[in-house]
Parts: structure tokens; sequence; C-alpha cells
């Protein structure tokens, strides 16, 4: 396959960013409406289903990816072609094989998995979802390929499209088969049968793509054996896919014991239960949007830093390492606090249909949103961890982080008192644990790691005071306007009020933007030296 022209580190983030961006857009045209289409039994039930497709699939692909991106651009730093190919081949079959096992063990066991979520209507979106986890298996080994040589078009075209077909599908399939008068949990199952056809369709643009660059660059390079690189693999990828998939692990587990302990601790139906926990799946809609902007940014950086430490070049790594915290600080600390204290009004503008709903997920998003931030930097300081070498720290970290998890779950939503609110604390300790955990190791094992305080301590300065005007905005706006209007007019004066506090102190640097295409004029525009 052809080489494609690498992209530099921050315009890869930076393509991958702007399609979650997209990806995101078309998701919120998706589950608002399907939320608002669903209700809270119908969107338990399709989550379900969900989490454990995310725990099987975060076992076939979560590690592997990232160690086959990490070994294919230590190749191409180096210019082994041969060897870059072959690492292709290897991790190709592999993903074959695991995404059958994963699949098939999804659709065989879904009567007792949906046992295992208290929640045995969910049956159906199981089985429907099952041979997703086999496209995406395979996905995953092309993305991992075309990520390691510095090329994030081919993933950022694939998520589109998977994006935008899920959304298309799923909601159509849900609309019709309530329309036809069947029941919530079969309806969720036809939204779930548009992610399982995304994901075909995305696969299928991937296989096109690599059909159309059959060309390699001449080398001499004699490849390692087969076997080697294999346990290769495996050595990288098992302790970053135990971690993952310890953290997907504990979400399912996290799900049933929250279900599970409102009807047994407080004495509420399956029914009323799983509706108490639809409530909690609309705060975590929109908890899930800060990480999944700075999830590019890690898919970036790995190759990135695992190219430059082949080279021995620590003053690049230490430069891409700088930046991408930067980017991380300047993206998730706003998210975040804006999800925190407008968690109310955001709901009510995406879910007009079910004030009642929203109004009792607002309680739980605006802890959600806290936690997101950590989140954020969970993952990318595990990132960093993983390009140095040290995939087993964000293993041991994600244990703690999810024993704590668990057990503040037990003794929270089991607290009368308490109840449903607390899954969200759960979650926010969980990732304040991990995130801590996380950094302090970075401080102690990553000779080209940046200053914390240089990195976080002005970006959370402008997000305080964009915090507190963006709740006095629309405070004052709702009383002049209606209120989506009045949401909307907040959310912009504070971008407006962050970007510019962020020009004033100097956040970005000129540096950052010459890795952007057209970076030279945009410093000039905006006056950044």
């Amino acid at each position: 396959m052809a080489n494609p022209r690498r992209q530099s580190f921050l315009s890869g983030a930076m393509i991958l960013t702007a399609t979650i961006v997209v990806t995101k857009f078309i998701g919120a045209l998706y589950k608002i409406p399907l939320g608002n289409l669903l209700d809270s039994e119908g969107m338990a039930h399709f989550y379900a289903a969900y989490n454990i497709y995310r725990l099987l699939l975060t076992l076939s692909t979560a590690g592997l990816p990232l160690a086959m991106s990490r070994m294919v651009s230590e190749a191409e730093a180096l210019g082994r072609e041969n060897q870059k190919h072959r690492i292709f081949h290897v991790a190709l079959g592999l993903f074959l094989v695991m995404g059958a096992v994963s699949g098939a063990g999804m659709f065989l066991l879904s009567a007792p998995l949906s046992r295992l979520l208290h929640d045995t209507l969910a049956q159906t979106s199981v089985r429907v979802l099952a041979p997703a986890v086999f496209f995406v298996c395979l996905m995953s080994a092309i993305r991992g390929y075309t990520q390691g040589q510095g090329n994030m078009k081919p993933t950022a075209a694939s998520e589109i499209i998977e994006s935008l077909s899920k959304a298309v599908i799923g909601y159509g399939l849900a609309w019709w088969l309530l329309s036809r008068g069947l029941p919530r949990h079969i309806a969720a199952a036809g939204a779930i049968g548009g992610v399982t056809a995304a994901t075909a369709l995305a696969l299928i643009a991937l296989l096109l793509y690599l059909a159309g660059r059959k060309g390699r660059r001449p080398s001499r390079d004699v490849p390692e054996d087969r076997r080697i690189i294999l346990r290769r693999l495996l050595r990288i990828g098992i302790p970053i896919t135990a971690g993952s998939c310890g953290m997907s692990l504990i979400t399912v587990l996290d799900t049933s014991l929250v279900l599970g302990t409102l009807q047994r601790s407080l004495g509420y139906s399956q029914a009323e239960a799983t509706a108490l926990y639809g409530q909690y799946t609309y705060g975590l809609n929109l908890f899930t949007l800060p990480p999944a902007l700075i999830a590019p940014v890690t898919i970036s950086l790995i190759p990135a830093v695992s190219a430059a430490r082949a080279r021995l070049d620590g003053a690049s790594a230490r430069r891409n390492m700088d930046a991408a915290f930067r980017f991380a600080a300047l993206l998730a600390l706003p998210l975040g606090a804006g999800l925190c204290v407008l968690s109310r009004p955001l709901l009510d503008l995406l879910y007009p249909d079910i004030p009642e709903t929203a109004a009792a997920a607002a309680g739980h998003l605006s802890v959600l949103g806290i936690a997101s931030i950590f989140v954020c930097l969970m993952t990318l300081s595990g990132g960093i961890l993983q390009a140095y070498g040290r995939e087993r720290i964000p293993l041991w970290t994600l244990l703690a982080g999810g024993l704590a998890k668990i057990i503040s779950n037990y003794l929270l939503v089991g607290d009368p008192a308490i109840g449903i609110r607390g899954a969200a604390y759960s979650t926010l300790l969980c990732y304040v644990l991990i995130a801590v955990l996380n950094l302090i190791a970075v401080a102690r094992s990553v000779p080209e790691r940046p200053g914390y305080l240089e990195v976080f301590a002005k970006p959370l300065l402008c997000t305080a005071v964009m915090a507190a005007g963006a709740r006095s905005a629309f405070g004052l706006l709702a009383q002049w306007f209606p209120g989506r209007l009045a949401v909307l007019l907040a959310i912009l004066f504070a971008a407006a009020v962050y970007a510019a506090l962020v020009l004033a102190m100097g956040i970005i640097r000129r540096q950052d933007l010459a890795a952007l295409p057209n970076g030279g004029k945009i410093a000039d525009l905006l006056h950044i030296r």
C-alpha cells in the first residue's frame, strides 16, 4: 500500500477532533430524537445492550490497535516498509479471530448477559448488535495501520460514514417499529440495528480505500518472524486491553449493581429501576462528549511519541506531549464546566418532549460534567504511559478506580436519601482517583513531561471566569428570551469570553498553530507571536 504523506501530530489530532465534532453533531441528531421517541424505558434497553457491546468491543480492540499503531510508527520512522506491512497482516489475522469469537459469544449468550444486567427485555437488542463487534474488529486493524503511518483521514472518513448511517438507519427503524405498535424494547432493538448496519458500511469504505492503494515503496529490510510480531503485539496490547476492558467491565457491573441495588435495597420494581437508570443515561449522553474530543489527541500522540523515541528524539517527544496537554486542558476544562453549570438548560433544550426526564437527569449531569474533565486527563495520561512502554500502570490505576466505583455505588445508591444520584457521585470519585494516579505516574516515569502547573493554571483560571459568566448570562437572558434561545446565547457568550481570555493570556502558541494547515496565517490574524 502506498504510503500517504505523514501528517504532523497536531494536524492529525485536529483532523480527528473535527471528525468527532461532526460525528457528535450527527449523533445528537440521532440520539436526541431517539431519546424523545423511546423515553427512559426504551433508552435503558438500548444502553443495556450497548454496554455489553462496548465491553466485548474493548476486549477485542482497545489495546491491540494502539499496539499496532505504535509498532507501525516505529517501523515507519526507521524506513522498514516490509516490517510495517507484515505487522498489518499479522494484526489483521488476529483481529479476524477475535472479532468472530466475540461476536458469536455476544449472540449465543444474549439471554444470560441480559439477565446479568437485570434487563431481560434487552436480549433482542444484544443479538442484533452482535455482528457489529466483528465488523469493528476488522475496522480497528485498518485504522491502527493508517494511524501508525500518521494518516488520520481514513479513520475520519469511516467514522463519519458510520455515524451518519447509524443516525439514518437506527432512527428510521425505531420509528417504523413503534409506528406499527410494537413495544419499546423491540424499537430499541431497531435503533441498535442501525449501529450494526453502520459498522458494516464503514468497514466496506475502509476496504475500498485499501483496495485503491495496492502499491508499496521499494524496501530491502527483512521483516521479523510472524510469531515474534504476534508476541510483541500481545505483550504491548494485552495490558492496555486489560486496563480498558477492566473499565468497560466495571461499567457493565455498574449497570447491574445500580439496577440490582435499586430493586433489592430500595424496593423498586424492574420497570421502575429501569426508568430511573434510563434518566441517568440522559446525563451520560453529554458526559461522553469531552472525552470523545480528547481521544483523538491520544490516538495521534502515541504513534508520534513512539516514532520520536525510535529516532532517539527526546525534544520532539517533549514538544508533542506539551502540545497535547495544553490542547486537552483548553478543551476539557471549559466543556466539563459548561456541562456542570448549564446542565438543566442544556437538557431542557435537547429533550423538550420529556421535561420530567430532563429535569431528573440534570442533577446527574451537573456531577458528570466535572467527572468528564478527569476522564479526559485519564485518557491522555494513560496514552502517554502506553507510548513510553508503561502499559501496566494504567491497568492498575483503572482497577483501583473501578473498585472505588463499585464500593461507592453500593454505599451511595443503596442509601434511600441518595438513591440513583449515587451513580454519578461514584463515577466522579472513580475518575478523579484514576486521573490523579496516572498523572503521578507520568511525573515519575516520563522524563520529558511538561510541568502541570504551567499547563493547567491559566486554562483553569479562564474556565472559572467562563463558567461564572455562562451561569450569570443564562440567568439574565432567561428573563428576556425563551429558554432555548437563552441557553444558546449563554453558550455563545461563554465561548466568546473563554476565547478572548485564552488569547489575552497567551495560552495558544504560534508553534502550535504552525503545525496546522495555514497555521501561520491564523497566528497572524489572531496576533499570536
